[in-house]
């Protein structure tokens, strides 16, 4: 790995975490005269991908956080390694299983990068279980929330517990006995378990049991002061369990309670090309999937060896892959606790504002609908900033019972439990209306969510498509056809981010409300695509990937080229969640040597090295991390200074360009422009939550220079908007 941590920064570290790690392997040296395809100029993606979570860890240890957000971010890092040791992890155990040995373009086969990975991964574990123990817990218990076990209770929460217990958890657990007669048995994915260690009243031989802990209805449980002092008493389930454990097994007397978790490998093969049915091969992916191989566990510090070494065998682990937590497992569950109402100790709430143009309704009647705000001009809407349903939510419902729209059309790849969005297009199919939606069912993780959403919307007499085969459909797009003076007018919305009213309050992402008749032909032809067979597809203002995306961003990149060879000024700034695309990185170095200026905010992993003599001294990376997810795709390349400027869903990543289908629209309204360069500018000028990326592979935290002022993009934005909103009103 070129450096898989984040910088060393006395003012980043925490007496009880210690320093920030070194990198566990430095960048090679780079060859005289090296092709663009040599590895030495490429970083890991894997571990990479780790030096993102390093990033995200730093507002964990950040001691100006307010505490609770601390907290938070703290569960933030723990889900992200959970997710990445699923996929990343699992995939690369399964290629080497298959005897994979081709190869990453940095030069490692999938043996080394596990080597490297189960080494990286461990020291962020042990990294997040010295901050919780040492730090985060004990400061917990400062503001008087504290975290017990059941004999530091007093005796009036006791006495509730053993209720609890008897009434509401007692009957649901299920010990499963492990000997000749009783098979090890499947233990679920992520689930946690109590390994209880018996011994036999008579003969004094040991046993082994199964417990696993119910966490349905969370995993804490949060008791109120009696007497109120103020003190909130929070107690894990499995803590409640262990206590009580005799109840369950008789006779037998329990030696020992010790708390373990599976993490199993989520990435599943499926050939879509030899399904007979697409929802169906999906759903038994799903099944597949909880009994997947093993790649991790976690277990209590407390879990005796011959336990441990029967988990290993069982399980069919390497014992490098069980790590010990001398604190709390699953500090994902950490959530619960991060959003218990402490406003003293949590960042200010933000209320998203509706966005100016859609505040004021018109003179009458015929211009109080979102469709005639369209049509006076284009609207940009930016969340979490402006509202997600005083926009995007407000254009179907109004679409869903508009007597002159005719139909709506959709891409789903993620949307939330209780959609507002999903109950519109259900309404407006009941109403008659023509509605199409492509419902992406093999958006990882929300696979399941995904299919009852489209099970819903097909009986409700939806049209409903799953999916391209060897495709995923990411592009975000709404189309409504409305019939006005006798004809038919599309409206359009195409956007960065998900149709998720949830992720909207954390991602921040763009969307475009027109109803330009170009581009809302081209959307037309895009779902014709989706849901019929209208292969070679030519788009007049959208750019679509996989078809000509790759060879529309080429080109783009080599205009600037060509005009910085001539003498003018090449430039090129983006906006991405991560960049490892091959093909696009070799044009931005070939980019790079012909003078073109090149600047990147990458929140994620980033495969291209900056700063290289030769290759890519003219290309500057940073991430920007802070309260919300930096989500919004946005290209600009010079142009001789007329600008091209592009939003849309797809990143400089492979899957991207070649196995997704993607949308990218080119910005024409001159207010539009303005405001989304002024955002890609603010993002690439932070000085507070960006981390600039060198050719070691090192991030470095900014600080603002003495005398520069404080430039923090997700403060900054917030007091913009609110300005905006106090301007219009």
């Amino acid at each position: 790995m070129e450096d898989s941590s984040a910088p060393e920064a006395p003012v980043l570290t925490t007496a009880s975490a210690g320093p920030w790690p070194e990198p566990a392997v430095r960048p090679s040296h780079v060859p005289d005269n090296a092709p663009l395809d040599h590895p030495s100029l490429y970083f890991n993606r894997e571990l990479g991908w780790l030096d993102f979570n390093w990033r995200v860890f730093h507002h964990a240890r950040d001691p100006g956080l307010p505490l609770m957000e601390r907290v938070r971010f703290l569960a933030i890092t723990a889900g992200n390694l959970d997710e990445f040791v699923q996929k990343r992890v699992g995939g690369l155990r399964r290629q080497e299983a298959a005897g994979v040995t081709s190869p990453s373009p940095d030069g490692r086969g999938p043996g080394e990068q596990l080597r490297l990975l189960r080494a990286e991964i461990r020291r962020m574990e042990m990294a997040m279980d010295r901050l919780w123990l040492d730090e985060l817990r004990p400061a917990l218990a400062g503001i008087q929330i504290r975290i017990c076990r059941f004999e530091e209770l007093p005796e009036e929460d006791r006495k509730e517990l053993r209720v609890r217990f008897r009434e509401q958890i007692y009957p649901v657990l299920t010990p499963l006995a492990v000997d000749p007669g009783h098979p090890f048995p499947f233990i679920s994915n992520l689930s946690l378990s109590l390994a209880v260690v018996l011994r036999h009243p008579i003969r004094k031989t040991l046993h082994f049991a199964r417990l696993k802990v119910p966490t349905g209805a969370g995993r804490w449980i949060v008791l109120g002061p009696p007497d109120g002092s103020g003190d909130t008493r929070l107690i894990a389930v499995e803590e409640l369990i262990r206590h009580h454990a005799g109840a369950l097994f008789g006779r037998m007397e329990v030696v020992g309670t010790h708390l373990f978790r599976v993490i199993r490998n989520a990435d599943v093969l499926r050939d879509e090309e030899e399904a007979e049915d697409l929802l169906a091969m999906i759903s038994q992916e799903l099944r597949e999937r909880q009994f997947a191989p093993v790649v991790r566990v976690e277990v209590e510090e407390s879990l005796p060896h011959r336990v441990r070494s029967l988990l290993v065998r069982e399980l069919e682990l390497d014992p490098d892959d069980v790590t010990t937590f001398e604190g709390e497992l699953a500090l994902t569950d950490l959530m619960r606790v991060a959003a218990l109402p402490m406003p003293t100790h949590q960042l200010a709430p933000w209320e998203p504002q509706i966005p100016p143009r859609l505040a004021h309704e018109g003179e009458s009647a015929e211009e109080e609908d979102i469709f005639s705000i369209i049509r006076k001009g284009d609207v940009l809407v930016h969340h979490p900033y402006e509202s997600f349903h005083a926009s995007i939510v407000r254009l179907v419902e109004e679409a869903a019972v508009d007597p002159n729209v005719l139909a709506i059309k959709q891409t789903l790849y993620r949307t939330s439990d209780d959609s507002r969005v999903v109950r519109a297009l259900l309404h407006a199919a009941e109403r008659g209306k023509e509605v199409a939606v492509l419902v992406e069912v093999k958006a990882r993780f929300d696979e399941q969510n995904n299919i009852e959403w489209a099970r819903m919307l097909e009986n409700a007499g939806v049209h409903v498509t799953y999916g391209l085969v060897g495709l995923k459909t990411h592009a975000k797009a709404i189309l409504v056809v409305r019939r006005e003076e006798g004809r038919p007018r599309v409206y359009c919305h195409i956007g960065t981010g998900n149709y998720h009213a949830g992720n909207a309050g954390i991602y921040t992402d763009l969307g475009l409300l027109t109803c330009d008749p170009e581009i809302g032909a081209d959307v037309v032809d895009l779902f014709h695509s989706l849901t019929g067979y209208a292969p070679d597809q030519q788009y007049r203002k959208l750019i679509v990937a996989p078809g000509d995306m790759r060879r529309r961003f080429e080109e783009l990149i080599e205009a600037e080229m060509a005009r910085a060879r001539a003498g003018g000024e090449g430039r090129i700034d983006a906006k991405m969640n991560a960049l490892d695309d091959l093909g696009i990185i070799r044009h931005l170095y070939e980019a790079s040597r012909a003078g073109v200026r090149i600047r990147l905010a990458v929140r994620g992993h980033c495969r291209l090295r900056p700063g290289i003599p030769g290759y890519s001294e003219n290309i500057e990376v940073v991430s920007v991390l802070g309260r919300f997810l930096e989500h919004e795709r946005i290209y600009r390349f010079g142009n001789g200074g007329d600008p091209i400027l592009l939003i849309g869903s797809a990143d400089w990543r492979t899957r991207n360009m070649n196995e997704r289908v993607e949308a990218l629209v080119a910005l024409e309204d001159p207010v539009v422009r303005e405001r989304v360069g002024r955002i890609l500018d603010m993002s690439l000028d932070d000085n507070e939550l960006a981390w600039d990326l060198d050719a070691s592979g090192r991030y470095t935290l900014r600080t603002p220079a003495p005398g520069d002022p404080s430039r923090n993009l997700h403060r900054d934005l917030m007091r913009w908007t609110l300005r905006e909103v106090e301007r219009t009103g």
